[in-house]
């Protein structure tokens, strides 16, 4: 028996470091994650508002979907009272969903969508990708 909630309590722990490995090697490099955490408030309303947009393509519908319930669960990877890293997992998880997403829905529709300033579009096209 004790075998057994060793062998899970083992593979969770496995499955956290490696979510956690992935997390680090995904998250943006330089000072774009500090502008990630900046303008993650506007990042997500754009998010909602290409969720809700009919005309993207649906796997881009679906990504943001799971993306939104990732970001309403009431537990995170990393705990928010880790200094820093508890709040910058959100934004390094926004981060690599948005480059993927971004990329696929064009430039245009992002820039449709996007609720906040010049300054935030620019820093979101650097942290996705896309060209100016």
């Amino acid at each position: 028996m004790w075998d057994v909630v060793i062998g899970v309590v083992a593979a969770l722990a496995l499955a956290w470091l490696t979510l956690v490995a992935a997390l680090l090697i995904s998250r943006p490099r330089g000072g774009l994650l500090r502008e990630a955490i900046r303008i993650l408030p506007d990042t997500l309303r754009l998010i909602r508002r290409l969720a809700a947009d009919g005309s993207l393509p649906r796997g881009v519908r679906v990504r943001l979907g799971l993306l939104l319930a990732y970001l309403a669960l009431p537990f995170d990877l990393i705990p928010d009272f880790i200094p820093v890293l508890g709040y910058a997992d959100d934004a390094i998880v926004v981060a690599a969903v948005l480059r993927g997403v971004a990329r696929r829905a064009g430039r245009d529709a992002v820039r449709a969508h996007w609720p906040g300033s010049d300054e935030g579009f620019a820093a979101l096209c650097r942290l996705t990708g896309l060209s100016r």
